[in-house]
């Protein structure tokens, strides 16, 4: 079993933790009563001396606080509007530098359930500490079984777990729910990262978050677009997942799928910031723009299907992995093409999920990472000098020049009834 990683309640995750020990209720009573009346200390004097002197400074801050009061009303509203102010700014910066992802993490799409148990656990001892998850994968449940069965006694804190909200769940009321269903289908007391799946909204499908699994799939149909509901804002829907955040459900929230003006948009309102964008890059989507906005507004970027989904490609899709630039720049390196993807998206400055249940492509997809610090010395004895495993400047422009902007992921093709374009 995975350390401490049995449901629990996560303490809430304020953004003043660090300095709760010496404010507030959360502030350790003092027992040492001469520090607390520090003139009962001297023998030599008598506390009833003190009584003039005290009750003068008394009545001098009598005379002040109602001055105060009757003068400066206006001001002393302002004070405290202002420092609301502060603090939501506070909010605002805390919430996006305090993200610590691992760089490679496990994606769990397509793994089965009879798989989930061997594969995770196999992937924790091998040293992943990023697990991507998402409810219309159908296997959270398995998942949570393999966290609370796994042999590795590897501490909960040590574990980075992701999930999503699906699009059924997106109305403000149905945010929680939608969340404490997760966290009790992967059997935890909190997510490190909660993201929206998609900037779209379906019609609400019933649940009950007590119970774990799913009977069926309706919360991934859409009815070729039927079931889209055009009457849910994301501004709404993202203050509920503020709200998660508050409540200690989650550390983070984030966002997948999302184009630079739905960001843009995202950040003029938000009080807490997205952490994260989830989104398709490979070597024929680079998506260079979103990058750099990303990157300029302090959101971590996170390629999924960095290979290019050769287990999901359909007849006729062109083949990243085949590609004959990369099959050059890999050979020339001694490495597979998909350790190179990996290495490029890296070196881009992007996190990756990668999706593996063969053991060897795990490890040769985790040892990719030079700047995973679980697994630094294993990488360093099987791949050598790591530094050296960088791509030139050459090579990084070699395989920028195969960028051809093509997803295998066309959501508009899954909604033709309410043909909704989210890249375009």
């Amino acid at each position: 079993m995975i350390q401490d990683l049995s449901p629990h309640r996560m303490p809430h995750p304020s953004i003043f933790a660090s300095s709760s020990s010496s404010s507030g209720k959360n502030s350790k009573p003092n027992n040492n009563n001469n520090q607390r009346h520090p003139q009962l200390t001297n023998n030599n004097k008598s506390p009833h001396r003190c009584l003039p002197f005290l009750s003068a400074i008394s009545l001098l801050y009598i005379i002040l606080h109602f001055t105060i009061l009757s003068g400066n009303t206006h001001r002393l509203k302002l004070k405290q509007s202002r420092s609301t102010e502060s603090m939501i700014n506070y909010t605002h910066l805390a919430a996006a530098a305090a993200l610590h992802m691992p760089k490679i993490g496990l994606g769990t799409l397509g793994v089965s359930p009879s798989e989930a148990r061997p594969v995770i656990n196999e992937a924790l001892s091998m040293g992943y500490r990023l697990f991507d998850c998402a409810p219309v994968y159908f296997n959270e449940r398995e998942i949570g079984d393999a966290f609370h069965e796994s042999t590795s006694g590897v501490p909960r804190t040590d574990v980075f777990v992701t999930s999503k909200l699906a699009c059924p769940f997106h109305r403000p009321e149905h945010v929680e729910p939608a969340v404490r269903k997760t966290l009790n289908d992967l059997r935890l007391g909190y997510l490190d990262l909660f993201l929206i799946h998609w900037p779209v909204a379906f019609k609400y499908v019933e649940i009950d978050p007590a119970v774990r699994g799913w009977e069926n799939e309706d919360i991934d149909e859409s009815d070729n677009g039927k079931l889209i509901d055009p009457s849910v804002s994301l501004r709404e829907t993202w203050t509920a997942m503020e709200a998660l955040v508050d409540k200690g459900l989650v550390k983070h929230i984030g966002v997948a799928n999302f184009p630079v003006m739905l960001l843009h948009d995202l950040l003029s309102y938000s009080r807490i910031p997205p952490a994260v964008n989830q989104v398709e890059i490979h070597p024929y989507n680079q998506q260079t723009k979103l990058l750099a906005y990303c990157q300029s507004r302090n959101i971590a970027v996170q390629a999924y299907s960095p290979l290019g989904t050769p287990g999901y490609k359909e007849e006729g899709e062109p083949n990243v992995l085949s590609d004959p630039t990369l099959t050059d720049i890999a050979n020339a390196r001694g490495i597979s093409v998909p350790q190179l993807c990996l290495q490029w998206s890296l070196q881009r400055g992007c996190h990756v999920i990668a999706k593996s249940s063969n053991k060897k492509h795990l490890e040769e997809n985790l040892l990719v990472n030079h700047k995973n610090e679980f697994v630094t010395e294993m990488a360093a004895e099987k791949w050598g000098d790591l530094q050296s495993q960088l791509l030139s400047s050459e090579e990084m422009e070699r395989i920028a020049s195969l960028d051809r902007g093509y997803r295998f992921f066309r959501p508009e093709e899954w909604w033709e009834d309410m043909p909704v374009p989210v890249f375009h």
